[in-house]
């Protein structure tokens, strides 16, 4: 299981490079003969370098239109324009689309035209960031991996939008304007794959509901979360990072062991309100609790295995791994106390 969860992690955070490689390998097989040919197609307005062909650089250029795509293009570069419209017409040539950069525009649900973006079949990468659409564009392409729509104004999820989305492995809607009432039991059904579900900077005020089982990384920082349903994390039994800082999470709103959860690696509660540190798993390895309002650690209260067992299983055995633990910004006082440093052998950095 954590060969498999390694890899996975390690596919998640290299994914955004992962393309450059496919790129040069098909630019290596370009001919230079050919170069002038390509240069005659470019569009005006944008930039098509010779040493890669199939890119096509069209950022900065205060443009409001898109520009007709050549059908050799597979990554397009349309950020930091000032375009308000998606229109099939620029995209009739260019089937073999495969990125699509539109951040910084100003795009609105109503400037996407009907269908446009479903019929770009082979598209994986679509970065729609800092527009001002109102609701997740629909329909969707069906083979696409990566959604970013972050810092947007969605408040509206349309039933269905991601039904058909079984390899798409993130999704960014961080900093929009997500309500409870907006993710219903049935918004995330379909996402099969999905590896990183990113909700942080919205207004919820609960923990989502059925967010995919195979979920690795659950991103909810600055909400208004305040309690943690029973039993919430067995629904997603992969999730290693953890990340809800910035929430209203109290002691009476964390079950006995709402975090006692096997396969987080990495949990964040930074800037809550716990006065006491919850209980962990022993396979924890980073623990972010800093400016609490906890005012005194009991390593052996703390510690997720009796110390004398731990002693009984010697360096080797199971005990706790945690490596990293954050305390700053509570009313603790150093030093560290010699029991926690007796149950987790492994840590390498305490703040506190």
């Amino acid at each position: 299981m954590t060969l498999n969860i390694c890899t996975s992690l390690l596919f998640l955070f290299l994914v955004n490079s992962v393309w450059t490689r496919t790129v040069r390998q098909v630019y290596d097989e370009v001919d230079p003969e050919h170069w002038s040919h390509y240069t005659s197609e470019c569009p005006q307005e944008c930039f098509c370098p010779p040493s890669f062909p199939n890119a096509l650089y069209c950022d900065n250029k205060g443009l409001k239109e898109i520009p007709a795509i050549p059908a050799r293009i597979w990554y397009l570069y349309l950020q930091n324009n000032l375009i308000e419209t998606i229109s099939e017409k620029p995209f009739v040539n260019a089937s073999y689309l495969r990125w699509i950069n539109l951040n910084k525009n100003k795009i609105t649900n109503n400037g996407i035209e009907s269908g446009v973006l479903s019929k770009l079949k082979r598209l994986l990468y679509l970065f729609l960031e800092d527009n001002e659409l109102e609701e997740v564009p629909a329909p969707l392409p069906v083979g696409l991996e990566q959604l970013r729509l972050a810092r947007n104004k969605i408040s509206r999820i349309p039933e269905g939008v991601f039904s058909n989305l079984e390899n798409l492995t993130m999704l960014d809607l961080h900093h929009n304007s997500l309500l409870d009432s907006a993710l219903q039991s049935d918004t995330f059904q379909g996402l099969n794959n999905l590896m990183q579900l990113n909700i942080a900077k919205n207004s919820l005020k609960k923990m989502p509901l059925s967010i995919p089982a195979n979920t690795l990384q659950l991103f909810l920082d600055n909400n208004s979360i305040e309690v943690i349903p029973e039993n919430y994390f067995s629904a997603i039994p992969k999730v290693t990072f953890l990340r809800l800082n910035h929430n209203k999470l109290s002691d009476d709103g964390i079950p006995q062991n709402g975090f006692n959860v096997s396969s987080i690696l990495d949990l964040q509660l930074s800037h809550n309100q716990l006065t006491k540190i919850p209980p962990i798993n022993a396979h924890l390895e980073h623990l972010h609790l800093d400016h609490n309002r906890i005012k005194s650690v009991n390593g052996t209260q703390m510690c997720p295995v009796s110390i004398a067992v731990e002693e009984d299983y010697g360096y080797y055995g199971n005990i706790p791994r945690l490596r990293y633990l954050r305390l700053d910004g509570n009313e603790i006082q150093p030093p560290i106390p010699l029991d926690i440093m007796i149950c987790f052998r492994l840590l390498q950095a305490v703040v506190i």
